[in-house]
C-alpha cells in the first residue's frame, strides 16, 4: 500500500496511550465485525507469546481499542475506556489467551469470532501508528489494509475458486455494459481488482464501493457465492483507481524537484494530492482540521486533566504558571514548546482526544514545538498546517522504509520519527529552503538512533514524557542549525536506512515489551502493581478503572 500523509503519518484522531495498540486494534476489531455482518456473540483472542501483546495489551489499551472497534466505534469515542464492559454487557463472550504461535511480527492479533450462524478467524497486525495489516482470513493468505472496499466471497465446496473468480469478474463486466454507470450502485466499480485468497476458496474483491447487489444475486443464483461480507475501510483516505506518487524517497523527491527549490509543504501537498485522488484545497482543509483539534487539545491539557489508572499527575498547569511566574530558567520559546509538549502528553493519558503524529506514544513533540512555535512566531493557523505538511513528508521517507512502531525499531521509531519531521516543520515555520528542512531532519534523526522503549509501569507516559520533550528541544536545535548552515553529512535516507538497521540489532526486550530498561526497575514494578490493584477494585466497584477515587 503507498503511504498517506493522513493515514500513515499525520493521524488517526483518537483517545488512548498508544495508537499501534489502540487505534490499531480498534481498526482491526471493526474489520472483524464486519465478517459477521456487525453481529459479534463470541471472540477469542490469542497473542504469541514471544510478542509485545501478551504483557501490554491490557495498559496500552490493545483490549479498550479492539473491543471498541468490535462494537463499531470510532477511535475517537468517549466511550472506549470502557469498550470491553459495554461488549460483556451486551451479551458478549470473551477469552483472551498467550499462545505459542511463531508469530514473526511482535503485534499480531489472532481473533476468533463468533454468533450463532457463522464463525470466521482474522489474523492482523499493527504496524506502527495506527497502521494494519490483515494478513489471514479463514486461513486464507490476504493482505488488507484498510483503505479499499472489500468484497469476500466464499465459493461452494466443491467450485473451483479460479473458476469463480473469472465469473466474478464476467458478472461485473456484464453490469457495468448493461447500466454504464447509470445507477448509483454502480459508483466505484470502473477499476475493480479481483483476486483467488491463497489457501482457501475465498475470491476477494478490491474496489472503491461494494459489489452492487445484482451482481452478488447473480453470483449466488449461479451457484458461485456461498457467502458474502463486505469490509468497510476504516481509513480517512481511502485508495483510488490510477492512484500513484510522484517519489517515495527523499532522493527521488529532490530528482523530482529538479533544482526548483520548491517548498517542502508544497511537495507535500502534491504527494497526498495523488496518493488519495485529493485537490489541493481538499489536503491544506484535512491539514487545518488537525492543527485546530490539536489546539484545543493543547488548551485542555494546560488547563489541568485527571484520570486515575495514569502513572503521573497533571504537571502542566503548574509549568505554565511558574513560567508566567518568572521562575524558570530563560529558554525563549522552548520553555512554551515544553508546557504545550507536557500538555499534550497528558491529554493522552488522560484518554483525551490527540493525534497520533506519527504515534501516540511520540504524540506530543511535533505538534507541541510547531503549535507553540508558531504561536511565539505570531503565526497563524494556515502557517501551521503548511508547517506539519511538511512534517508529513519527511514521515512519508520514514514510512516507506522503516516504521513507526516502537515494537519494531524501539523509541528511535517513535521519538526520532517525530523530531525529524519537527525539525522540518520548524524550518518551514522560519520560511527554511527545501535543502535546510532535510538538513534539519537528518540531524534531528541521527542524534536519537537507538533510543529504547522501556514504559514505566507499562503505561506510555514515563520516560516517554521526557523523550517527547527531548524530541522536540532537539528539533528546535537542529532547526536553528540547519538555518545556520550546518552540515547534516548523512542524507536523510541514509540516516533512515541506518534506524531500520539499529532496529534488527536492538534487543526485543528495550522494544516496547515492558521487558528491559526503566520498565524493570523495583520502582517501576512497585508503580505497576499499585496501578493493578486499583484497576481491579475499580472494576469490583463498578466504575471501570477510571471514575473511582
Amino acid at each position: 500500500m503507498l503511504v498517506s500523509i493522513f493515514n500513515d503519518v499525520l493521524g488517526p484522531v483518537m483517545r488512548g496511550p498508544s495508537s499501534s495498540h489502540c487505534a490499531a486494534a480498534l481498526r482491526i476489531g471493526r474489520l472483524a465485525r464486519d465478517l459477521l455482518g456487525g453481529d459479534v456473540r463470541d471472540v477469542l483472542v490469542e497473542f504469541d507469546r514471544a510478542g509485545s501483546l501478551p504483557t501490554t495489551h491490557d495498559s496500552q489499551g490493545s483490549d479498550m481499542g479492539l473491543f471498541g472497534g468490535l462494537l463499531g466505534w470510532d477511535a475517537a469515542d468517549e466511550r472506549l475506556p470502557g469498550s470491553l464492559q459495554t461488549f460483556v454487557d451486551g451479551g458478549g463472550r470473551y477469552r483472551i489467551e498467550t499462545v505459542d504461535a511463531g508469530d514473526p511480527h511482535p503485534n499480531t492479533y489472532r481473533l476468533t469470532v463468533a454468533n450463532e450462524q457463522e464463525r470466521h478467524t482474522l489474523r492482523a497486525i499493527s504496524t506502527g501508528g495506527g497502521m494494519i495489516e490483515v494478513i489471514d482470513i479463514d486461513g486464507a493468505t490476504v493482505s488488507l489494509h484498510g483503505d479499499w472496499t472489500e468484497t469476500l466471497i466464499w465459493v461452494p465446496a466443491g467450485t473451483v475458486a479460479a473458476a469463480a473468480a473469472t465469473q466474478v469478474m464476467r458478472h461485473i463486466q456484464s453490469t457495468m455494459r448493461r447500466i454504464r454507470g447509470a445507477e448509483p450502485e454502480a459508483i466505484g466499480l470502473e477499476n475493480v481488482f479481483v483476486h483467488v485468497a491463497r489457501g482457501a476458496p475465498i475470491v476477494q474483491v478490491t474496489a472503491c464501493a461494494p459489489l452492487p447487489a445484482t451482481i452478488i444475486d447473480r453470483l449466488v443464483g449461479d451457484g458461485l457465492a456461498a457467502g458474502v461480507r463486505v469490509l468497510r475501510p476504516v481509513l480517512p483516505v481511502r485508495s483510488c483507481p490510477g492512484m500513484g506518487v510522484p517519489f517515495r524517497s527523499c532522493a527521488e523527491m529532490l530528482a523530482h524537484d529538479a533544482g526548483r527549490g520548491t517548498p517542502l509543504w508544497r511537495l507535500a501537498v502534491e504527494y497526498e494530492r495523488l496518493r488519495g485522488g485529493l485537490t489541493e484545497e481538499d489536503v491544506l482543509q484535512m491539514m487545518r482540521d488537525i492543527v485546530r483539534i490539536l489546539r484545543r487539545s493543547i488548551a485542555a491539557g494546560l488547563a489541568g486533566t485527571r484520570y486515575e489508572d495514569r502513572v503521573l499527575p497533571a504537571q502542566s498547569p503548574a509549568y505554565a504558571e511558574a513560567l508566567q511566574a518568572g521562575r524558570l530558567l530563560d529558554a525563549g520559546a522552548l520553555n512554551t514548546v515544553v508546557a504545550a509538549v507536557a500538555a499534550l502528553m497528558e491529554v493522552k493519558s488522560s484518554m483525551g482526544v490527540i493525534v497520533a503524529m506519527p504515534t501516540a506514544g511520540a504524540c506530543a513533540a511535533l505538534p507541541g514545538a510547531v503549535i507553540a512555535m508558531a504561536e511565539a512566531m505570531g503565526l497563524g493557523e494556515e502557517e501551521m498546517a503548511r508547517a506539519f505538511l511538511a512534517s508529513g513528508l519527511i514521515g512519508v521517507f520514514i514510512a516507506t522504509t522503516f516504521s513507526f512502531a516502537a515494537e519494531v525499531g524501539g523509541c528511535q521509531a517513535e521519538g526520532g520519527s517525530a523530531a525529524a519531521m519537527a525539525a522540518a516543520a520548524l524550518v518551514t515555520l522560519a520560511g527554511g529552503t527545501l535543502e535546510e528542512s532535510l538538513g534539519a531532519a537528518s540531524l534531528a534523526l541521527q542524534s536519537m538512533i537507538g533510543l529504547i522503549c522501556d514504559p514505566v509501569a507499562n503505561r506510555v507516559e514515563a520516560p516517554c514524557l521526557g523523550k517527547n520533550v527531548m524530541a522536540a528541544a532537539n528539533a528546535v536545535c537542529c532547526a536553528n542549525m540547519a538555518l545556520a548552515g550546518f552540515d547534516p553529512l548523512i542524507p536523510l535516507d541514509e540516516v533512515i536506512e541506518t534506524a531500520k538497521r539499529v532496529a534488527g540489532q536492538m534487543p526485543r526486550e528495550v522494544r516496547c515489551t515492558a521487558l528491559g530498561g526503566l520498565s524493570i526497575t523495583p520502582t517501576s514494578l512497585a508503580i505497576q502493581s499499585r496501578l493493578e490493584a486499583g484497576a481491579a477494585a475499580s472494576r469490583a466497584c463498578g466504575t471501570g478503572g477510571c471514575g473511582c477515587g
